[in-house]
């Protein structure tokens, strides 16, 4: 199961029922956050989940909205006792960014380790789950990315008995050894069927539409994307500002065939986004209005 949680859906500027950008998302005793704007502690703690198991943090790129809460979540972190190595990712400048914020959190019992992106799309494997960032179209440097969980083929007796596999080694092979002995080599893809449909999430903020959105954001089981306007007369806003309409996002959203679309990073002025739904919901129909907290639970087809 993956769990994402959309902590904040704000742009530009906190309000009092919506804070700055903000994603996380749990797997397997594992938790990323995607971006940290004002209030993202409030609202972890609204949401009962911890600050001190995170143990990647991206970033999209480092206007104030997007990055004003680390100083504080790294000094819980630290109050929280935390002494693991933490991973953070993001464009060029990650490391000088953050270390200006860390000017009022200048000891921290944990080691930060950075990973500066400098690609149009650059693939970073973990044991369990891949991240994909692929380069948006901002007024600065900005960064989409792709999370994906993948799903090992199920195990395949029949295959495994017409290959003569001695059965004491079939349990390490299904969990990813490869094994030599008595002359021969197995390996994995020997006792597993085809790969099963794995878990996907899209998360980009900050951008013109693109066609490397919806090519990354592709089959989505989630593609969470910026409405910053809600209004059919702020198309020309959203173009001046590198930004995007509702109807934008839910047009990538049909695009990449994605299953459903959370809308977020909202201009401060757009108090009741769901008001435009309607005609949103014309051009790709599974699309919400999220607001913060906004939660699913992903799981596996069978």
């Amino acid at each position: 199961m993956l769990d994402i949680c959309l902590l904040g859906t704000g742009g530009m500027m906190p309000l009092p029922y919506r804070w700055l950008t903000s994603m996380m998302a749990r797997y397997n005793g594992k938790s990323i956050l995607i971006d940290c704007g004002e209030g993202t502690q409030i609202a972890l703690k609204e949401k009962g989940w911890s600050p001190k198991p995170i143990d990647i943090l991206c970033f999209t790129h480092y206007h104030a909205d997007h990055i004003s809460g680390l100083p504080g979540l790294l000094l819980t972190m630290g109050n929280a006792e935390r002494t693991e190595p933490l991973l953070m990712i993001g464009p060029k400048g990650l490391e000088r960014t953050v270390n200006a914020l860390r000017t009022i959190a200048p000891e921290l019992p944990f080691e930060i380790q950075f990973r500066e992106l400098n690609e149009a799309e650059e693939v970073l494997d973990f044991k369990d789950f891949t991240i994909t960032a692929f380069k948006v179209k901002h007024n600065v440097v900005c960064y989409g990315y792709t999370l994906e969980i993948k799903r090992q083929g199920k195990f395949d007796t029949e295959r495994v008995l017409k290959a003569g596999i001695p059965q004491k080694y079939w349990s390490r092979l299904q969990k990813g050894a490869t094994i030599e002995a008595d002359g021969m080599t197995y390996t994995p893809d020997m006792v597993l069927g085809p790969p099963r449909k794995g878990l996907k999430v899209t998360y980009c903020t900050d951008t013109r539409p693109v066609k490397a959105i919806s090519d990354h954001a592709a089959d989505s089981d989630l593609f969470i994307c910026e409405g910053m306007y809600g209004e059919p007369d702020k198309l020309e806003k959203a173009r001046e500002y590198k930004h995007m309409t509702f109807y934008e996002a839910a047009g990538l959203a049909k695009e990449a065939n994605a299953k459903e679309l959370w809308l977020t990073h909202y201009s401060p002025s757009l108090t009741r986004p769901e008001e435009y739904m309607d005609a949103v919901r014309k051009i790709f129909p599974n699309a919400i209005a999220a607001r913060d907290g906004r939660t699913a639970e992903l799981n596996f087809e069978d």
